[in-house]
């Protein structure tokens, strides 16, 4: 059950090596599929770069997107997102949307995100408030209902925006 789950958390884990070891730390991922998922996430890391225990030498948002890329190339059945772009600028966030979008498309993938840009596109949105379950449905039914939660959200961000 665990070689079929991921989790990508808020604080990702890194090992100290190359960042090619961490993102195939047990050495089975075709080296060509490694090659394509690293060029697509536009990293400026290199390969062969050495990565302190836990990645001291990267900055949160590079560890993060190691972490996601990490997962992407394990293709695993449920990939679950813990504000894993959080550190990560919007236009970086857009690029590894698509990305999962792309090389997750056969998997189930759980966001939780405070960000509503990073839901907006998903199949089905949970809103949350203290514990408790304030509505479920897709991002398009809740917009069409303006006492919704998740409206609310969005247009509160919309005036912070203006």
């Amino acid at each position: 059950m665990r070689s079929r789950i991921t989790v990508i958390p808020q604080d990702p884990i890194l090992f100290k090596g190359t960042l090619r070891y961490n993102l195939d730390p047990g050495n089975v991922i075709d080296p060509a599929y490694l090659e394509e998922v690293y060029k697509k996430t536009e990293m400026t890391i290199g390969l062969d770069k050495e990565i302190d225990e836990g990645g001291s030498n990267l900055s949160n948002g590079e560890k993060q997107l190691v972490c996601i890329c990490r997962a992407i190339m394990r293709k695993c059945q449920v990939v679950i997102l813990d504000e894993a772009t959080s550190n990560i600028d919007i236009i970086t966030e857009e690029r590894i949307q698509a990305l999962l979008d792309t090389f997750l498309q056969d998997s189930t993938v759980l966001t939780v995100a405070h960000r509503l840009n990073t839901i907006i596109k998903s199949d089905k949105v949970l809103v949350l408030s203290y514990g408790t379950v304030k509505e479920f449905d897709s991002p398009h039914n809740l917009m069409q209902d303006p006492n919704s939660e998740f409206t609310k959200l969005l247009q509160e961000l919309k005036k912070k925006e203006d």
